[in-house]
């Protein structure tokens, strides 16, 4: 959400929003807290809330760099070329003057990496104030994986001093003043105290069960932080700190570097010297030691007539340059004008192959540009012969008086099991692993329970009531590469005060009548006596068509009707219409 503080006007909203279309956003709403509140919770609620009009912009996932105001506007200035891309300096202080992070084995099974920096001579607002939380907070659930894979804490440097122990101890044994608390709890209390904190609660799993909490001390025992849930009170930030010393840890190094590189290349614009980032030494277990952050610059090589061939344009070299270049992908054209030279800023992680590159070139360009053309290979589209009989079939069907019924792929295995007499190991089904609800076990052998129920959620329908269903039921089949084959299924059931048994078999024979299936055993279609436990024994027939058995017909045995919670006689028929295809 961004700010807007001027009035709005109608113009340039939607100047705005054809600016976030052309650099490959989406403008989603524009809106204000109060009109957020008073949907969510009602007017009176949003009574005193603030009328600020807000914009409500999408961000593609991969583009952290856009996640705060900071990077959006510095994109969009550089998109637009009122400003040139910023060159972003690692700073790295003379031999012992800077600060350093030193981790200890016992980080190894729990959380082993962290990196860290220092923004030094920073200038805080409220507005940049809040952005700096609200981007730490959307990198937690975006990038780090809710807290899994990276944690983020930021520090006032002046209120500690180095060098910094990122260590791992018993919750016993950690004791501090957590983030806006005003007293001291050791790490099992804190645990305790956030068990029911909207926010904080979902990070506790991360650790709660290990033997040892990670935390981070200063060099006077100060605790900073106690990853990846609270930092502590003491090195809090506020609208007067200065200096900022970040530290990021987590079970991905990869993502923990990428992390820190797009806080720090944020921010640092509201350094005394803007773009300058102060590093710091990270010593690790093994005596080794890395500065941190890397700010990677990189150089990729591109070839002018690939780009113009997967876009489908014909630009020169030097344009393509210009038009990356507006994509804070600094280019220039090499050799004799074949090769494009591309620089990747640290704040561009998503760019890892060349087809990156040639997306933004398609965005710069404005994908709105680019000429349609008739593809060279000529292709005639035709429906899928199964979908078109279905097709076919549904509106025979719907003409005989029947009502279609649309429901769920899913099902519990009392549904296609206890429900319908059978064994759930006879059914062949395919299970879900985790399923949410109850509802939702198994996928459907039969089309039926998804019918029966319909006619339980529409019993104060008049009656009769007549419904039919035309999909796909899922069976174990282990010589598929997935281990399981589709089916399609006809499905149709009649209920009333009298079984109807006449009107389920009228139908059938209007169905083969369509498919023009002759009702004779050599070429055609037979129904025999069988016996099954879904239906009355006596009132139940198996149906026979090019050679198979294709499905059955029948009156449904009271038992079935009664556990669908159904009162009346029922008929049902219900076939694999694939051989006719």
């Amino acid at each position: 959400l961004i700010n807007q503080s001027s009035s709005s006007s109608f113009t340039a909203d939607e100047e705005f929003d054809e600016l976030c279309f052309e650099f490959g956003l989406e403008l989603d709403e524009i809106t204000s807290e109060k009109d957020i509140i008073s949907k969510e919770k009602g007017e009176e609620k949003a009574k005193g809330a603030s009328d600020v009009v807000l914009y409500k912009i999408d961000v593609p996932a991969n583009r952290y760099d856009l996640l705060c105001l900071e990077g959006l506007v510095r994109g969009l200035q550089v998109f637009k070329e009122r400003i040139n891309v910023p060159r972003y300096e690692k700073i790295i202080p003379a031999e012992g003057e800077g600060q350093k992070l030193i981790i200890t084995e016992q980080t190894v099974q729990i959380r082993p990496h962290a990196v860290a920096a220092v923004l030094r001579n920073i200038t805080f607002t409220k507005e940049r104030y809040e952005s700096f939380i609200d981007l730490q907070e959307k990198l937690h659930q975006n990038i780090c994986r809710k807290r899994a894979l990276v944690a983020i804490g930021t520090h006032d440097l002046d209120t500690i001093s180095g060098p910094f122990t990122y260590t791992a101890k018993a919750p016993s044994e950690i004791k501090f003043k957590p983030l806006n608390q005003s007293q001291e709890y050791t790490a099992s209390q804190i645990m305790d105290l956030y068990r029911n904190d909207s926010h904080l609660r979902h990070y506790l799993s991360l650790i709660e069960n290990k033997p040892r909490y990670p935390v981070i001390y200063d060099s006077n025992g100060v605790v900073l932080s106690m990853p990846p849930i609270i930092n502590g009170d003491h090195t809090k930030i506020s609208l007067n700190t200065r200096n900022v010393f970040i530290e990021c840890t987590g079970t991905d190094i990869t993502k923990a570097k990428i992390v820190l590189d797009i806080i720090v290349t944020m921010f640092s614009e509201y350094c005394e010297k803007p773009f300058t980032i102060e590093a710091a030494e990270v010593v690790y277990p093994n005596g080794k030691t890395h500065i941190y952050p890397e700010l990677a610059y990189r150089k990729e090589k591109v070839k002018p007539e690939v780009i113009n061939k997967k876009i489908g344009i014909s630009e020169t070299p030097s344009n393509l340059a210009k038009l990356l270049t507006r994509m804070c992908l600094k280019s220039h054209v090499i050799g004799n004008g074949n090769l494009l030279e591309v620089e990747i800023p640290p704040t561009r992680a998503d760019v890892i192959h060349a087809c990156d590159i040639i997306e933004d070139a398609a965005i710069a360009y404005g994908y709105n540009n680019i000429q349609m053309v008739i593809p060279k290979t000529y292709t005639i589209a035709n429906q899928l012969p199964l979908n078109k009989l279905s097709e076919l079939l549904r509106l025979d069907l719907a003409a005989a008086g029947f009502t279609e019924a649309l429901t769920f792929a899913l099902c519990s295995q009392e549904d296609i099991a206890d429900k319908l007499g059978m064994d759930m190991s006879a059914t062949n089904a395919v299970r879900i692993a985790n399923p949410k609800t109850a509802e939702f076990q198994v996928a459907r052998t039969t089309l039926l329970p998804g019918l029966l129920k319909t006619i339980a959620a529409n019993r104060k329908m008049p009656l009769p009531l007549k419904l039919f269903e035309i999909s796909d039921i899922v069976l174990k089949d282990p010589n598929t590469d997935v281990g399981a084959r589709n089916y399609r299924h006809l499905c149709a059931i009649y209920y009333n005060k009298s079984p109807g048994f006449e009107i389920i078999h009228g139908l059938l024979d209007r169905i083969m009548q369509v498919l023009e299936v002759p009702p004779n055993e050599e070429n055609g279609y037979t129904i025999k006596a069988t016996e099954g436990s879904a239906f009355f024994p006596g009132r139940c027939a198996e149906v026979f068509a090019k050679g198979q058995s294709i499905g059955k017909l029948g009156v449904l045995h009271p038992d079935v009707i009664t556990k669908f919670e159904l009162t009346m006689p029922c008929s049902a028929l219900e076939i694999n219409i694939e051989p006719f295809v």
